[in-house]
Formats: C-alpha cells, structure tokens, sequence
C-alpha cells in the first residue's frame, strides 16, 4: 500500500526547510570530489572550447546552477564556451545528442536508460538531482484514500520522457488506472476531469496553491516514499564524446557542481539570475514559485539538506534499482552496465 502524504504537513515541512536551507545555504561551503586527471589532459582556460549544454525543459529554477555557472563565469574558468539551449515538450534530449545537436544534455534516469535501450549510447557525467520529486495529486473527495484505489480510475499522466516512472508505478502496485494524456498543464485535474495528475512535487504542487487551492482538498503519493526512487536530472552526453573530448566532458561536470555551489549560496541572487532566464524567454514564471522550486531541488542535490548520497555521483545501487523496476515492467529490455554508463571525471 502507498505512503499517503498529509499535503498540509508536507507543505509546512518544506517552508521550514526553506529557511533553514537558505540559512544553512549561506554558512556551508560544499565540498565536491576532486576531478581525476585522468590522461593528465586539461582544458586550456585561455582558449575555450565551445559547447553546448541542453536542458530538458523550458528556463525555470530546476536548472538554476547552470545558469549560474554561465553567468559567474565558471565555465570559462574551466576553459569553457557554454551555449544553453532550453527543453521543452518540442525537443527531445537524446535525439539532439545523438544527432550531434548537442555536447550535453541534462535527462532524467530514466529517460537516459530508455535512450541507452533505442541504442543512443548515452553516458552519465554526473547525477544532479538523487531523488525523486515525482508526484501523484488527488483529490481527496474522489473517494481515493490509498495508492490500489487508483485501480480504473481517471488518471492524468505526462507523455514522451517523463511516463516511464509513473508507468512503473502502476505496474509495480499491479494497478490499472485509466490513463488520460496530460499535456503539461494542470488544467484537466483543476477542472475535475481526472481524479489524479502527475507532477513535480517543486513545479505543479506549488501550482496548485497558488492558484488557490485548498490544500486540504488535495492528498499526495510520493512516488520517491513509494519504492520508486528514480533519480532526476543527471548530466549526460555521448559516448564518443567522452572518447574524442575527455577534457571537456571533466570540465563540464565539474563547473556544472560549482555552479550549484554558488545557487545554493546565494539563493537570492541566483533567483535574480534565473527570473531575468525565464523573462527573456517568455515563460509565465513568477519569483515566488522560482524560490519554492529552487529550494526543494536544492534539498535533492546536497544531503547536508535531505537525504544521503554522494554529491553529484549516481550510486550504483539506484541505478540498479531503476533499471531492474524498467525491465521487470518491459519499458527497456536490456542495460548497459553500471561501469560502462557511468564516468566519473
């Protein structure tokens, strides 16, 4: 049976995070693993090396430390030329690395393991985000009170890269809801034409307040409490790549992780940084949502906040984990090993 989440109680626990992570934020120095000097090779700083980093969504507060690893300057001091390129529901990550569109891309765990399966020989630099913010909202009135009443019932649930876990979801609590397409907006749930809806716990939650809900009105199954514990947004990038460009790929993981630094040290500042991204790219972001979104993906890359894994390493076990949940439900039919998709610089 899942782990139902008293919203309220979840929403009060995360505003005390909030201030105790910006006044932890602002005391911490981080400490990250020192790069290999694996070949000996290195980037000459003075002569950047031009590449590109794509996003798997629009510009919002989930990328906050590449943005501020472009603005800072900690690219450069790593001897690299950095082009952001946004995501969104029109671009697929994989098909731009794979075509050579380009260098690197952030992807879901999940999504890189489906790539790796289609034969996009993808490989993981560095794991960003460790834990999952998957959601399932419900409203409480449905009659829903436990994970197995979804059984048959009107679901709302993403398309494309973002399925699979929620797939594996139902199939892991051999429940059969009925799937409605939901098309990167919350309107349909709103609107009660779904008794369910996927979301991220740090987007589309912190939606729903603010549009005013009661949030005693809404029920929560995690999908992180819930024995699906895929990890998020990871680095990643060809396997060629790594072979052809050793350096570059050292030097964007690690600048990458100092960029996160530097967000959670100056959450303010960062926000600044990011709503001046999300305005010039014409995204309806507001600075509230952007500070509750940045606060809780920050709790899911640095356990000094929440939680206990190695600051920008995907461990083995999660990996494991994912790719058995993948197979066992048939969404991949084979994985490469733990050694050959994961490179640590």
């Amino acid at each position: 049976m899942g782990l139902n989440i008293s919203v309220r109680a979840v929403f009060e626990t995360m505003t005390i995070t909030r201030a105790l992570c910006c006044c932890v934020a602002a005391a911490m120095i981080f400490i990250l693993p020192k790069a290999h000097a694996a070949e000996n090779v290195s980037l000459d700083t003075s002569a950047r090396v031009p590449v590109t980093l794509m996003l798997q969504w629009t510009h919002q507060a989930q990328f906050a430390g590449y943005y501020m690893a472009l603005e800072k300057g900690i690219y450069a001091d790593h001897g690299l030329d950095v082009t952001i390129l946004r995501g969104g529901p029109d671009r697929d990550q994989g098909e731009y690395l794979r075509d050579g569109r380009a260098d690197f891309a952030t992807r879901w765990l999940a999504s890189a393991l489906t790539d790796a399966a289609n034969g996009i020989a993808v490989r993981n630099i560095a794991q960003i985000v460790n834990r999952s913010n998957m959601v399932l909202i419900v409203w409480k009135d449905s009659g829903i009170t436990n994970v197995h009443d979804l059984d048959g019932r009107r679901v709302g649930v993403w398309k494309g890269q973002f399925r699979p876990p929620f797939m594996a979801f139902f199939q892991a609590h051999d429940i059969q809801p009925q799937i409605i397409q939901q098309n990167y907006s919350i309107n349909l749930f709103l609107q009660r034409g779904v008794d369910a809806c996927t979301a991220m716990y740090y987007n589309e939650y912190h939606m729903m307040f603010q549009a005013g809900i009661d949030m005693e009105e809404l029920m929560v199954f995690s999908l992180a409490s819930i024995d699906t514990p895929f990890p998020e947004d990871g680095i990643y990038c060809l396997q060629k790549t790594l072979e052809s460009r050793p350096a570059a790929c050292r030097a964007m993981a690690a600048a990458s992780l100092e960029g996160w630094e530097y967000a959670a040290a100056h959450p303010e500042e960062t926000l600044d940084i990011v709503m001046q991204y999300a305005r010039g790219a014409k995204v309806p972001a507001n600075r509230p949502h952007m500070r509750w979104m940045l606060t809780v993906v920050l709790s899911s890359i640095f356990p000094e906040y929440v939680g206990d894994w190695t600051v920008g390493r995907l461990s083995k076990d999660d990996y494991s984990r994912s790719v058995d949940l993948l197979m066992a439900h048939k969404m991949i039919t084979d994985a490469p090993s733990f050694e050959e998709f994961v490179h640590v610089p």
